[in-house]
């Protein structure tokens, strides 16, 4: 009776601090007391999970992944509204209105740039989320929705059916941080907070969701059955007394007011926390929206004001290159300062050299400049006429500006990359990478940790590790030289690597984890490869000749050979200890698919590399046999397609024994 009593008094503790952190944005508790309290909760349920309640803040983490997202019919439909660009078109709409009733008043609402979606509550609990979709079919997010912590998961005092709609973003702040992760892991940065929000919201594993910090605007009653009400004005009173967190909104009677009203959050989307495009004018009075109707795509009693994006004259006065944590070398103008959008821009993106060309951008060239969705400033174009005499086309440096080693440019895009594995720049996503589960798998050293010796600057070369000591790593943890020397255990532990973990490792372009098997068991040692040409590299089986110009261009580099040496001071191996039994296997590619019940698809693995063979990903011409497992799907099917050998479980274990 404690517990339940106990655990019952958290919750309401909890979600009033979510209340007023989330939605109120009036933080009382503090941090560290909020995490306390969260941990109490947990260690509590743990305990206890026959008392863990449906809307426990402990249970927005995220649930189990989809396979798919189900498809949602709206019971209201979730329509569009018509879009106005300019002063005349807002005039024109609130004329249309006013002219047969002169009594109307509009509500002004901020346009948030997001996704729209529809929360549906039954007897006040949050049953089903929906996208809009095309207004009358969207698709059930509801597991993702339920990670924004400012929606609630029940309601006091709701009717019996609840439907309301609103708007999904990603705070600017989030998004900066989020795309700052992207590029330390060298995934696609998001283009503006819009499609992050969008991206995050579809993801098919809640938990992803969950980690990006998705908010929402509520904006408009869809349904409350039993309740009515006379104004718009009253809707989002009532969502507000509900706890929602409501769109802000003014309330104007004439024409004039409501234009100011428009222009003026124009003038100030900067400083909001989350991106518009826009101000939507609604008529207040619900019976007056009734008499103006629909047509067949947008209601008569509603606009979108549209901003126009600004754009603004302005010097390039240098171009700097900066140098990403992937080692892609970006250039960037520096202007002279103008005011765009509500800020103050004193350098626009130039994406790459192509980009570069095609609009002919030189320093000292006058140029044309705008924040592309609202974001990043960027060059539109040059005006010739005042380009200075003795102007030059700019060239991206043939060697990095960070460390000196070869760019090189990207075969599948426009991009430029640094090719020193010990370049500064990308130094901490190089070492993540090296001590990673699939290659060297040194256990302790987290991207943290890797952070911390890259800023003190006891590495400098993933081969530091190796040369790292006690008094260099025990202030690192609180727990002082017991995690220190567990630590340093691990790091000797991982000396004894096989080879094709060092290769993969080792971060050359296109060797993965595959193909660093491949090499160690055909060159049997670092030495061996080290020598290979492009040529005897390309007659190996699954390296082309593009991969095979990036090994051997790669061990030619400075930079390599010195981590080399390095390594090999430390006693790092660098032979191949991988066995094989017999090669009854060799030549053969295997694919395995469904689910196999008498062994893991790693054991599979080992064994058919353990007999010379090797196991592919995806069933081609190529493919020998094509192991299936329960529930095989598109490659089994494949292999029937194209006549290859399907093999039971019982049949490939015969071929082993």
């Amino acid at each position: 009776m404690e517990a339940k009593n106990r655990i019952l008094e958290l919750n309401q503790i909890l979600k009033e601090a979510n209340y007023r952190y989330y939605v109120l944005d009036d933080p009382k508790m503090p941090d560290y007391e909020y995490d306390r309290l969260l941990r109490e909760l947990e260690e509590l349920e743990q305990a206890h999970p026959a008392l863990v309640l449906p809307d426990s803040p402990t249970q927005r983490v995220g649930g189990e992944a989809l396979s798919q997202f189900e498809k949602v019919t709206h019971p209201v439909p979730l329509m569009s509204l018509q879009d106005v660009f300019s002063q005349e078109e807002l005039k024109d709409f609130l004329e249309k209105v006013t002219q047969s009733h002169p009594e109307a008043d509009f509500s002004v609402e901020p346009k948030i740039d997001g996704l729209s979606v529809a929360l549906e509550y039954v007897d006040g609990r949050f049953v089903r989320g929906a996208t809009r979709g095309d207004g009358v079919t969207g698709e059930d997010v509801t597991e993702n929705l339920k990670t924004i912590r400012s929606i609630p998961l029940t309601l006091s005092n709701a009717p019996a059916r609840l439907i309301v709609r609103g708007e999904v973003f990603m705070p600017k702040k989030r998004f900066e941080a989020l795309n700052t992760r992207q590029e330390a892991l060298g995934k696609p940065l998001f283009a503006n907070p819009r499609n992050a929000a969008a991206g995050s919201l579809r993801q098919l594993d809640p938990k992803i969701a969950a980690e990006r910090g998705l908010d929402i605007y509520i904006f408009n009653l869809q349904l409350a059955e039993g309740v009515t009400f006379q104004t718009h004005e009253e809707t989002l009173e009532y969502l507000r007394s509900l706890r929602f967190k409501v769109i802000p909104y003014w309330l104007f009677h004439s024409a004039k007011e409501v234009t100011r009203q428009v222009l003026s959050i124009g003038e100030d989307r900067e400083a909001l926390a989350c991106d518009i495009d826009g101000a939507v004018v609604k008529v207040n009075d619900l019976s007056l929206r009734e008499l103006l109707g629909s047509t067949a795509k947008f209601p008569r009693w509603a606009a979108a004001y549209k901003y126009p994006p600004e754009i603004k004259d302005t010097v390039v006065e240098d171009i700097l290159v900066q140098v990403g944590r992937t080692g892609v070398l970006t250039p960037k103008a520096v202007v002279r300062p103008v005011r765009l959008a509500g800020t103050t821009v004193t350098n626009a993106t130039l994406h790459n050299q192509d980009f570069i060309i095609q609009r002919d951008i030189r320093i000292g060239d006058t140029v044309r400049i705008r924040k592309a969705g609202e974001i990043i400033p960027e060059i539109l174009e040059v005006d010739l006429s005042k380009r200075p005499a003795g102007a030059v086309p700019y060239v991206l440096p043939g060697a990095c500006p960070v460390c000196g080693a070869p760019t090189e440019k990207d075969p599948d895009g426009a991009f430029l990359r640094c090719t020193g594995v010990e370049c500064p720049a990308q130094l901490a996503r190089n070492i993540s990478h090296f001590v990673s589960r699939d290659a060297m798998d040194i256990d302790g050293l987290g991207s943290a940790i890797v952070e911390a010796l890259v800023e003190k600057g006891d590495v400098r070369s993933p081969a530091d590790i190796y040369h790292l000591t006690l008094d260099q790593l025990k202030g690192l943890w609180k727990s002082g030289e017991t995690a220190a020397k567990k630590l340093l255990a691990a790091i000797e532990e991982s000396k004894g690597q096989d080879l094709s973990r060092l290769i993969y490792a080792l971060g050359i372009r296109q060797v993965g984890a595959k193909t660093g098997k491949v090499l160690a068991a055909h060159f049997k040692t670092l030495d061996a490869l080290m020598a290979a040409t492009e040529e005897e590299l390309t007659n190996i089986c699954d390296v082309g000749p593009v991969t095979a110009h990036y090994i051997a261009d790669w061990f030619r580099q400075g930079q390599s050979c010195h981590m080399i040496e390095r390594l090999r001071e430390a006693g790092v191996n660098f032979q191949s200890t991988q066995t094989v039994q017999d090669d009854r296997f060799a030549g053969m590619t295997f694919v395995l698919t469904g689910a196999l019940t008498k062994f893991t698809r790693e054991e599979a693995t080992a064994q058919i590399e353990g007999f010379g063979g090797k196991a592919a990903g995806s069933v081609s011409r190529k493919t020998t046999y094509v192991v299936a497992g329960e529930n095989a799907g598109s490659k089994e099917r494949k292999a029937r397609e194209l006549g290859i050998p399907i093999l039971t479980e019982d049949q490939f274990l015969e071929m082993l024994t």
